[in-house]
């Protein structure tokens, strides 16, 4: 059975590439044409041709059939059509479309056919007599798929249907491959993901959900831009993956021999902008995460990430539910939508919960009552939650929402004032240090966005930091991904030179360097080295020549020396100035590129048993009072 319809099948498609051999052979070929003047889509044809008769007709009564038998009546509507008709093509509407035939019934000397375009479809009537003998008889050997361009007059037929009278009909291109059956369409999800194409011809919903997308998109860009926001690109290749929690891709240099990452956020470089003085920026690019695959889950998606100055959650709040409101509007032309026949109402002010009053809403649990991590976990055991060791209450808190509240927010709800246990880079509460000032956004049970008061609290940010760090020592693999791998860039937008601290193999403290007003660097040999690795000696030695200038600030370095590979690299957990030596220090303006207030470090050999290591590429950008170093590379190389 099954190989019986490989052959028929097959010999479909034979027949079609036959068609196309004689089209050819007849100097008729499709795939010759280069350019279709195309003046309409389906739709705008409609609409226009509503709009012309409403006009024509305006002042013709509509016809009343009361009393008339129903020959009567038949004829009557029948004359009446008649008029209407004539008064239309005595002023026609000439049109030119183009688009794919879905359908097609030949009858004699004169058929119909439907054309798809971007817009919908339309009916088109094709005769002999308007476009000529041999142009018909090519119709009625054309195949479902195939393109055509269409040029003719829009009329309505006696059912109703505004339809295309056409004129001249050619052939653009020659389907060889076999649309699904209509009637059924396409229906199997793998085919549809991984034809999208034949899933965009046979599926209008779905032609309609990439056409909105685009739309969305447009709008996010206008809604934003009337906010003064500036849309930048910030780079996707990375040294350090950062800004959320999750595996990068990994690729490679093969000009600079370096590994590099895929960025999983957008986030670090524009917090960068922010700091540099662009008070309102936005992206919307390709993140990559090397994790999961489904229907609802893409290794590489879109994103979009906004940072604005001098505001706090509220003001983002706002911005959020104006947008989303906007959106609909624009897009869907209502701010009540209906999806999977529920109907979400985004006119409405959006409800406002904290995720301790959602819990106690849906879960009877007031967790504000609750005292201690221990009192959370026997919650959480006589609830059936599940829970690791190394969770704290804000966790259980965490694990409690997503159990018992998410599945409950249909309408629009933003979610507010996290604990600060799941939200390690955002600012805590004024009025309770335990809870931070952070929201996420649920629609239809789907988390929608989430955003916070940015930390920029250098001394809470570095004691937020320590604690990352005994999770990352106890084995918590999203910390060691995400956060602490991010937390140099992240601190920068905190005002804090650096501030990550990672596991590895040794402690280096403070290597003291002296900044010039030339803008070199002059190291002072009073580093030390202690850990499971060994003892280094200090027995630093700059071999940079040309050191000048007054020495205007000292400042100390203090990481972890990691092993990546086969190199070792020091991570950098604090920058931070000992003391100036002036009070009246140069502005620093040489560097990579004539960029203003960078530098590139000196190169020192220091040696140590058993193996020698060379330190390169040490750069720093000033900024701050007094003046902070911001790394942007440091390593050891074997």
């Amino acid at each position: 059975m099954a190989e019986q319809k490989k052959q028929d099948v097959n010999q479909l498609l034979k027949v079609r590439r036959d068609k196309l051999a004689d089209l050819q052979a007849n100097g008729r070929d499709p795939f010759q044409i280069t350019k279709f003047d195309q003046t309409h889509h389906s739709l705008e044809v409609k609409n226009l041709y509503e709009a012309h008769e409403a006009e024509l007709l305006k002042d013709r009564k509509e016809l009343d059939v009361t009393g008339l038998d129903e020959e009567q009546a038949k004829e009557a509507q029948k004359k009446d059509y008649e008029e209407r008709r004539s008064i239309m093509d005595a002023s026609p509407i000439h049109v030119s479309i183009a688009g794919r035939m879905m359908f097609k019934r030949v009858m004699g000397k004169a058929s119909f056919c439907n054309i798809q375009d971007l817009q919908g479809n339309i009916q088109v009537y094709v005769a002999r007599d308007a476009i000529g003998t041999d142009s018909y008889a090519d119709f009625k050997k054309s195949d479902i798929g195939d393109i055509f361009g269409l040029e003719g007059f829009a009329f309505r037929t006696r059912t109703g249907e505004i339809s295309i009278h056409a004129e001249k009909m050619t052939l653009l291109s020659k389907s060889l491959q076999i649309l699904p059956e209509k009637f059924h369409g396409l229906t199997d999800t793998d085919t549809r993901y991984r034809q999208r194409y034949v899933d965009l011809i046979m599926n209008q919903d779905s032609k309609n959900v990439f056409i909105k997308r685009s739309q969305i998109l447009k709008e996010i860009r206008n809604f934003l831009a009337g906010r003064d926001f500036m849309e930048v690109e910030t780079p996707m290749l990375v040294s350090n993956a950062g800004g959320a929690a999750a595996r990068p891709f990994e690729t490679h240099y093969n000009a600079l021999n370096e590994d590099v990452k895929l960025r999983i956020s957008l986030e670090l470089y524009l917090k960068r902008l922010i700091v540099g003085g662009l008070e309102r920026v936005y992206e919307i690019g390709r993140v990559f995460r090397n994790e999961g695959v489904d229907t609802r889950h893409n290794p590489e998606f879109t994103l979009m990430e906004l940072y604005q100055a001098y505001t706090d959650y509220e003001g983002m709040m706002e911005l959020t539910e104006s947008m989303f409101r906007y959106l609909a509007e624009k897009v869907c032309g209502s701010t009540k939508i209906s999806y999977n026949g529920i109907e979400i109402d985004l006119g409405k002010p959006f409800a406002r919960l904290t995720m301790n009053d959602a819990i106690k809403k849906y879960a009877g649990i007031d967790f504000d009552e609750v005292a201690d991590d221990e009192a959370a976990k026997k919650l959480a055991d006589e609830h059936h939650i599940e829970y690791e060791d190394r969770h704290k209450k804000g966790d259980i808190i965490n694990l409690f929402f997503e159990e018992y509240c998410e599945k409950e927010l249909i309408q629009p709800t933003f979610i507010m004032d996290h604990p600060i246990e799941i939200s390690p880079l955002t600012k805590k509460k004024p009025s309770d240090p335990n809870k931070v000032e952070r929201f996420e956004l649920f629609i239809n049970t789907w988390e929608m966005c989430n955003a916070y008061s940015e930390l920029n609290d250098p001394i809470d940010q570095r004691e937020r930091f320590k604690a990352q760090e005994e999770l990352f020592a106890a084995g918590d693999e999203e910390v060691s991904e995400g956060l602490l791998l991010s937390a140099p860039e992240t601190s920068a937008v905190a005002g804090l030179a650096a501030s990550s601290v990672a596991a590895g193999s040794g402690w280096l403290s403070f290597v003291t360097i002296g900044l010039t007003s030339s803008g070199t660097l002059d190291t002072s040999d009073t580093s030390e080295t202690s850990g499971t690795s060994g003892t280094f000696t200090s027995a630093f030695s700059s071999a940079s020549t040309g050191v000048s200038g007054t020495v205007e600030a000292v400042v100390g370095v203090a990481g972890w020396l990691t092993r990546s590979s086969d190199l070792l690299a020091v991570e950098v957990a604090t920058i931070s100035a000992i003391t100036p030596t002036t009070t009246t220090a140069a502005p620093m303006t040489v560097g990579i590129g004539n960029m203003p207030n960078s530098l590139v470090g000196c190169f020192w050999l220091f040696a140590a048993e058993p193996e020698t290591f060379f330190l390169s590429g040490l750069m720093f950008h000033l900024f701050g009072e007094p003046q902070f170093l911001q790394t942007a590379s440091f390593s050891y190389i074997s």
